[in-house]
């Protein structure tokens, strides 16, 4: 399997208690339940509303991945 990087950025970088990570998936399904899993149900309720991108994409959860591919898990902005 493909070695990959997740970066998480704002509350989902909070939840996980990490800026990024890496891991081993074939696919970004795969690789996010992995960094459920890991991280836990804070990281799961953020992972829920956020916008998940593969490589500057929006990503699609059966996409297949690649040595050197980079997941970025986006939660929603506030602003005030």
């Amino acid at each position: 399997m493909p070695t990959v990087t997740i970066r998480l950025f704002a509350g989902a970088r909070e939840a996980a208690g990490v800026g990024s990570t890496q891991t081993e998936a074939s696919s970004v399904a795969e690789a996010l339940d992995w960094a459920m899993a890991t991280f836990g149900d804070g990281f799961t309720a953020v992972l829920a509303a956020s916008r998940v991108w593969l490589n500057g994409e929006p990503a699609l959860e059966g996409a297949q991945l690649s040595a050197g591919d980079e997941i970025a898990v986006l939660p929603p902005v506030s602003g005030g």
